[in-house]
């Protein structure tokens, strides 16, 4: 199978299994994990990263198995599909620890966040500043794209108010 036939069997799989789930902004799921993979494409990624990013989402948001997923790609894809995917009761350091030790996990997760960070401003706000301050804390050692995407975000915010000001200065 080439390349080209992986890649398009992986995106069949993965629109089959996050078909009738929607994105905050409303636009099929299957945009997103499309846009990762495409990200990793444009920036010279092998075939099997872009499955990654094309499967990155399978084992946390549909019923796909391991087994699936292992069927369509190979035990590197497999493993960093397990790291990218936040389990009941996951503690963010230790999640983030592991996509730190593998660097497809970290290409996928580093084009997942500027996708997130990007398509954020059909969010409400506070979900905005939130995941913005998370993104900060956690992610911005993948790639400076990841800072300079939250920065783009955080202009699309209202400047606080005279109150909110007041009470963090007492925090």
């Amino acid at each position: 199978m080439t390349d080209e036939e992986r890649l398009a069997a992986a995106f069949a799989f993965a629109a089959q299994k996050h078909s009738g789930q929607l994105r905050k902004g409303g636009e099929p799921y299957i945009t997103h994990p499309a846009a990762v993979a495409q990200w990793l494409k444009e920036r010279g990624f092998d075939t099997d990263t872009q499955i990654t990013g094309l499967f990155h989402d399978l084992l946390e948001d549909t019923d796909a198995t391991e087994k699936e997923i292992l069927a369509l790609s190979d035990e590197r894809v497999l493993k960093a599909v397990k790291l990218l995917t936040k389990t009941k009761g996951y503690v963010m350091a230790d999640y983030v620890a592991g996509i730190m030790t593998d660097e497809t996990a970290k290409a996928v997760k580093t084009a997942d966040r500027i996708h997130n960070l990007r398509s954020a401003v059909t969010c409400d706000e506070d979900f905005r500043r939130r995941y913005i301050a998370e993104s900060r804390q956690w992610f911005l050692g993948l790639s400076p794209e990841v800072g300079e995407a939250a920065d783009a975000l955080e202009k699309t915010l209202e400047p606080p108010s005279g109150d909110q000001i007041k009470n963090n200065n007492q925090e």
